[in-house]
């Protein structure tokens, strides 16, 4: 079968073949592989996962339909998830795939492949952060730090959802800022160059109409600290990722004085029913057009430069294997 390969950290996977999987208990043929940010740590060769065996198929994630499974007819649509990277085996990136039972996700909407590939683990990561971590309430103000990435997009549609009464992106660019709008965010806040701490906390506040109650952060370092002083009290920050840096500073009078939690979040942390269910929410959102992630559709035959694309970028990069 033709595959993705990764044949040297640091590098891009080639185009190639694969023997086809045997004697796998769930053989799924692949529609759509995202390039997400975890394939990127994971064959940079210095993920916490450690280096796993080379070559390998990258692709943490993928939709498609079922081949073979014990459990689901043959052509059901699946979303579905791998260890690719993370450990020894072979991931989405190929036109078949071998899962394990649980990391299958029945999709029953109406959505393309490639838009819920898109979605897919960022957008679960996105709804969990609200509504388990941060335990969001009706009323209650939202910052979406890193809006125009995907868990982002998502956080914005999600948190309009949830009945959150005022929802604030901060992006770094007024294309995103008017992208973020039409996704879902009230007011958008620019980061510009020479915006101080106090600065963008005080910008915060007023294009939350007050101090905020949840604060989704993708990236850490200074925008995070200073979204933390724009917390209320029992204010809560969820951090998903380290973008912007990987420590920050906060305020330990503030932090006290307000009563404010700042909590972590990682999918490898949920069950597989959890993950399930956001999946289905966020993909019901899509399916009714409340929530559209932008991406880009690249045929496997070009993974290598659709590789390099997706580094750096707010758009989702999204590989077919059957083109």
């Amino acid at each position: 079968m033709r595959a993705a390969l990764l044949h040297a950290y640091g590098g891009s996977p080639k185009p190639g073949s694969r023997p086809e999987p045997q004697g796998a208990v769930n053989l799924v043929a692949v529609a759509a592989a995202p390039i997400a940010p975890l394939d990127l740590l994971c064959a940079s060769g210095r993920s916490y996962f450690g280096q796993q065996p080379l070559p390998y198929v990258p692709g943490v994630q993928g939709v498609g339909v079922i081949r073979r499974s014990p459990e689901l007819a043959s052509g059901t649509r699946v979303w579905f998830a791998t260890n690719a990277g993370m450990q020894p085996g072979d991931g989405s990136m190929a036109e078949l795939c071998a899962v394990a039972t649980g990391d299958l996700v029945p999709i029953d909407v109406e959505l393309s492949d490639t838009a819920a590939a898109a979605i897919g683990t960022s957008g679960i990561a996105a709804w969990m952060a609200l509504t388990w971590r941060a335990q969001l309430q009706p009323g209650e103000r939202v910052v979406v730090l890193g809006a125009s990435g995907v868990v982002g997009q998502v956080a914005l549609a999600a948190a309009r959802h949830l009945s959150a009464e005022r929802v604030v992106a901060v992006v770094r660019s007024q294309a995103a800022a008017d992208a973020a709008i039409a996704g879902g965010a009230h007011e958008a806040v620019l980061l510009v160059g020479g915006l101080d701490r106090a600065a963008l906390t005080e910008r915060l506040r007023t294009a939350a109409g007050g101090p905020v109650d949840v604060v989704i952060d993708p990236v850490f370092g200074e925008p995070a600290s200073a979204a933390a002083e724009a917390l209320g009290p029992g204010g809560r920050l969820v951090n998903l990722g380290g973008a912007a840096g990987d420590r920050t500073d906060f305020s330990s009078a503030v932090l006290r004085g307000r009563t404010i939690s700042v909590l972590g979040y990682t999918n490898n942390a949920i069950t597989s029913t959890q993950r399930a269910t956001a999946l289905a929410a966020v993909l019901e959102l899509a399916a009714n057009g409340r929530l559209a992630v932008a991406h880009d559709v690249r045929p496997l035959s070009d993974c290598g430069q659709a590789w390099q694309a997706a580094t750096g970028s707010g758009s989702r990069v999204v590989l077919d294997p059957r083109a």
